[in-house]
């Protein structure tokens, strides 16, 4: 990428895919237990806001700085799944969810390494 040019986060492909999690996962966290609302359900949204929130701060710089704000997307990803492991274990969402959750969340974190591979 040359000096001064910068990634449209809108139209990256990761953002999307990041900004539709973080869309489900909004819609399944109002079912969850009111006892949870200050634990894991707020553990839970924080993961899937920081994943497109930090693709689109980090596409405004230098492509190592980017590199570094897609590692942040990553581990909050691989952290909103293990919560969501969490969460099937305590019946907040049946096995089915759970799945397509988590294919999009791995379809989420190759794309997304294959992105950042392409930076370097």
């Amino acid at each position: 990428m040359s000096l001064g040019k910068r990634h449209n986060y809108k139209n990256l492909k990761i953002w999307q895919l990041g900004l539709e999690i973080a869309h489900i996962i909004s819609d399944i966290l109002e079912k969850f237990p009111s006892h949870e609302k200050f634990s894991l359900n707020s553990q839970i949204s924080r993961c899937s806001i920081s994943i497109p929130s930090n693709i689109a701060e980090g596409s405004s710089r230098s492509d190592k700085s980017f590199s570094h704000f897609l590692d942040i997307s990553l581990g909050s990803s691989f952290e909103l799944l293990t919560q969501l492991h969490i969460a099937k274990y305590r019946n907040y969402i049946n096995q089915e969810l759970f799945n397509t959750l988590e294919n999009k969340i791995e379809e989420f974190q190759r794309m997304t390494m294959a992105f950042q591979n392409n930076l370097k």
